[in-house]
């Protein structure tokens, strides 16, 4: 039934309900609704040279494909996946452009009743062919407390903050967040969150969401549970007179939705190569110093040579580490990768940070608050502590802002990033005494 569907989804597009624009070609074949459901098992990505055409001759018009917000590749690699598809019975269910990789990507339907693994294998032995491999999936690692309610238990506002929640926040404290924002609120910082669906109307994110995508369907981002308790931990804003204080809450978010929540009785999020490749390069394409992947799942070659690209420009990627701690899979197994696990983990990696993870008080999708725990949350802490050290130090290595942490860690549970900053050297470090600290003056405060 599944291959069915899969192959009624390929049909559809070459009947031309899946139309390419009118010049043929030029544009990629629109992707499913992810969300809506699919057959991964029947699916594959393959991914071949992107060259550039010929140049026009004298008096031609250039074609201007550069332009086009979905551009699928010159002729070339427009020809050579035709001929690919017919090669190996293929039918091309979406297409588009790595361009810092050079590489035209297709999703592929599979022909009925063929064995993955063995077309996979000859697609690789295939000169024409730079990555053949499965559409594989990948889940976030973080899950909302049942049953919380922080509005039944107001504690009282720490020092020189007014938000009424932050006396919850227990891992604010333990990561010396505070101590921190003495120095810096992350202002002028961007972080790409890799996620589902940001709410980016909720109260406690105003002016933080510098950028919406969705590459999970056509419509309008979804406000999802999972990438609004990640968003909240990095820059929910400070001293608004509401709810909590962000790690970096002057720092500003482009959230791409590349993950959707699972329908019930399941539970949390799921991602595929697909919308984690597209979300990666738009993340290439901006100015975010920092991407988010609160999420993880098997080693996947396109994902890791976008991740090792990003970390090739300096950008600095911060990954979940997954629930069974195994540091193989995507994206903890790429080199430069800061990977990041739950501070009541036993230790399982000297080369891992650290922060809390269980019970995070953050924000949910309609104005609200609750409990969360996992790896997303405290991933989401270490990106706001990077965001933290890039505003002083904006030029500084990833290598150096990573070590900076790990240093700050010896012999504690978690980083404290009052520790990290004050190493920095800055001119006015923060003094790390303790909750008395008084946030600095910024953007975000």
């Amino acid at each position: 039934m599944a291959a069915a569907r899969v192959w009624r989804l390929a049909g559809a597009c070459v009947l031309g309900l899946c139309a390419l624009s009118a010049v043929a070609g030029t544009r990629a074949v629109p992707a499913p609704d992810w969300a809506a459901g699919y057959d991964a098992s029947q699916m594959i990505v393959v991914a071949v040279a992107n060259k550039p055409d010929p140049q026009p001759g004298a008096g031609a018009t250039p074609r201007g494909y550069d332009t086009l917000p979905d551009y699928a590749g010159g002729d070339r690699g427009i020809a050579l996946a035709k001929r690919l598809s017919a090669d190996y019975a293929l039918h091309e269910l979406s297409a588009w452009v790595i361009e810092p990789l050079r590489l035209r990507c297709m999703v592929f339907a599979l022909p009925p009743a063929s064995d993955r693994a063995e077309l996979l294998a000859r697609l690789q032995r295939d000169k024409r062919v730079r990555i053949a491999q499965p559409l594989q999936e990948f889940n976030t690692f973080g899950a909302t407390v049942a049953g919380a309610n922080p509005a039944s238990a107001q504690a009282p506002p720490k020092a020189a903050y007014n938000d009424p929640y932050l006396g919850l926040q227990h891992n604010f404290a333990a990561i010396a967040a505070a101590g921190a924002q003495r120095a810096t609120l992350g202002s002028g910082v961007r972080i790409a969150l890799i996620d589902t669906g940001v709410d980016a109307a909720h109260p406690d994110l105003h002016g933080r969401i510098a950028e919406q995508r969705d590459f999970v369907g056509s419509g309008t981002s979804s406000a999802e549970r999972h990438g609004t308790e990640v968003a909240g931990v990095i820059s929910a804003v400070a001293n608004n007179k509401l709810g909590i204080v962000g790690v970096a809450p002057a720092a500003q978010l482009l959230a791409y939705r590349a993950c959707w929540a699972l329908p019930p009785p399941a539970s949390g999020a799921r991602c595929n190569s697909y919308t984690l490749a597209l979300a990666l390069g738009a993340a290439l394409a901006s100015d975010a110093r920092i991407i988010n992947l609160s999420l993880g799942g098997p080693a996947d070659p396109l994902l890791e040579q976008l991740v090792a690209e990003a970390i090739a420009r300096g950008v600095l990627v911060v990954g979940a580490v997954p629930p069974d701690r195994r540091l193989d899979g995507f994206p903890a197994v790429v080199p430069g990768v800061v990977a990041v696990d739950a501070a009541e983990q036993t230790p399982s990696d000297a080369r891992v940070l650290r922060a809390p993870g269980r019970d995070i008080l953050t924000l949910e999708p309609g104005g609200h608050f609750d409990y969360a725990s996992g790896s997303s949350l405290a991933t989401a802490q270490v990106s706001g502590a990077l965001a933290l050290l890039l505003e002083l130090k904006p030029r500084e290595s990833a290598a150096v802002l990573t070590t900076l942490l790990l240093d700050s860690q010896h012999g504690k549970a978690a980083i404290d990033i009052c520790q990290a900053v004050a190493a920095l050297r800055v001119a006015s470090p923060p003094v790390c005494d303790g909750d008395s600290a008084v946030p600095a003056t910024g953007k975000g405060a």
